[in-house]
């Protein structure tokens, strides 16, 4: 069925959601184009294309888009397609296409910042309205783009907020990432995990400041950590952290939640990875900031503790362990999910190994605790199908959330303000037209790729 405004707006209600937004695939397709085609999305990171003809294939939306370094070492991000015949230029992956993009169709090729360069047989052409400087013969560019600290944005309408402004104070969860390098400056090191989810994808971002959840279906890996340190008579950090999830209501109740405009928000962290006086690799952090940036501000960043923030479209950075769980919606019951993990330039090799760890213990696929969340996710996806009922409660702690600048906090750390917060900004999105849809660029050799205060990406350099 098509929907109106009214009747999308209908399916949200303060304390409850409709099941039909999980499993509607009109309701998806309206996403893609409504959120999806109006937001700020997360493309990748500078550094995942250092070189010229470096690039890097992901999902905007529906849209297949390719990150790529310019010969002018400028970052442009492409729509995955020739204007000949609509193939896609670059397989999904990564890769350096060299000087420029050939089509392996009939090898018509284009510039690294998508410009028309050559068609072979051009005779053929002649006496036609071809005309190789005009945009509809090049590689068409995402209307905007904008990188703050490395992290690379673009938003597919041509108007709305710049991307400062629709990040708001969730910017201070990239910050504090970046700043817990002592050079300020942060890496995608190694392969990523990916990760396909048989759910829709705003179950994902749900269950990120879920935190009645965890003491529940995560009880199997957190059972066996507690046996596993008992046997050896202490508890290392790798079963400390799956022992985290077995806190008892009480702990979890006094944790901050924190929701800002636009969906995104952020819980304070659940443990810290060990204090500067007792943990030989945290004080070595440490020494590294606090010469970098004077004691004051290195104890302030170390001790910005965050778990899962979330910048609502575009996945979760978490800034202790240093990655960030890329979201990609693929289909109503289908999502993508990959996890990059950074390293911290000029930090202690230990604090990047320590991320890497984490890692493998919570978001790789061979996980004890990832796939708990996979099945539940699943599970919510099949119930939601059935005839056992229509609406999807939010009713923790409703009523009770404290405005703050931004956004709100919660007055207890199991409120589902969160999942509130979330829907308050789907309905926004999908019912307002304060954005353009989909915008097509206005000339191919126009749109470049600029930092946040407007200045064009430097060069990634390599650490």
């Amino acid at each position: 069925m098509s929907y109106s405004n009214e009747q999308l707006s209908a399916l949200v209600r303060g304390d409850s959601v409709h099941k039909s937004v999980y499993t509607d695939p009109e309701i998806f397709r309206l996403e893609m184009e409504r959120i999806y085609g109006r937001a700020w999305i997360y493309i990748g990171h500078d550094s995942q294309v250092p070189n010229p003809g470096d690039y890097h294939t992901t999902l905007l939306g529906g849209q297949d888009v390719i990150m790529v370094r310019g010969s002018d070492k400028k970052v442009y991000v492409l729509y995955n397609r020739c204007p000949h015949k609509g193939a896609k230029v670059v397989a999904d992956g990564c890769g350096n296409a060299g000087k420029f993009f050939r089509c392996p169709y009939h090898a018509w090729t284009f510039k690294l910042d998508g410009q028309h360069l050559a068609a072979p047989m051009k005779n053929g052409l002649e006496n036609t309205c071809f005309d190789p400087k005009h945009p509809d013969f090049s590689m068409r560019r995402v209307a905007r783009v904008e990188s703050y600290r490395g992290f690379v944005f673009a938003c597919q309408s041509a108007h709305g907020p710049d991307l400062k402004e629709f990040l708001g104070p969730i910017i201070t969860s990239i910050d504090n990432l970046c700043d817990r390098s002592p050079v300020g400056e942060v890496e995608v090191a190694g392969g990523s995990f990916k990760v396909w989810q048989p759910s829709n994808w705003k179950v994902f971002y749900e269950n990120l400041h879920d935190t009645m959840h965890a003491n529940v279906t995560h009880e199997s890996s957190y059972v066996a950590a507690r046996e596993q340190a008992q046997d050896y008579g202490s508890m290392p950090l790798e079963l400390h952290i799956m022992d985290g999830n077995g806190e008892p209501y009480g702990f979890w109740e006094k944790l901050d939640l924190y929701a800002f405009d636009n969906g995104h928000g952020y819980m304070e962290g659940i443990f810290n990875p060990g204090a500067i006086e007792t943990d030989p690799i945290t004080k070595a952090h440490y020494e590294t900031l606090k010469e970098a940036y004077g004691e004051e501000k290195a104890l302030n960043i170390l001790g910005e503790n965050r778990h899962n923030s979330i910048i609502y479209g575009s996945g979760s950075p978490h800034t202790v362990f240093q990655q960030f769980r890329v979201i990609r919606p693929v289909a109503v019951d289908r999502t993508h999910v990959e996890i990059q993990l950074f390293r911290l330039k000029g930090a202690p090799d230990d604090i990047y190994k320590r991320g890497l760890m984490y890692a493998n213990l919570i978001n790789s696929p061979s996980s004890n605790v990832m796939p708990d969340d996979i099945e539940v996710y699943g599970r919510c996806q099949e119930g939601n199908q059935t005839n056992g009922g229509d609406w999807i409660s939010m009713h923790r702690y409703d009523g009770t959330d404290k405005p703050i600048e931004g956004g709100m906090v919660a007055t207890n750390g199991t409120s589902e303000l969160p999942m509130r917060n979330q829907f308050r900004a789907w309905k926004h999105f999908m019912t307002t037209n304060l954005y353009d849809a989909p915008a097509q660029s206005e000339d191919s050799g126009k749109a470049t790729v600029r930092s946040a205060s407007g200045e064009p990406i430097a060069p990634a350099t390599q650490a």
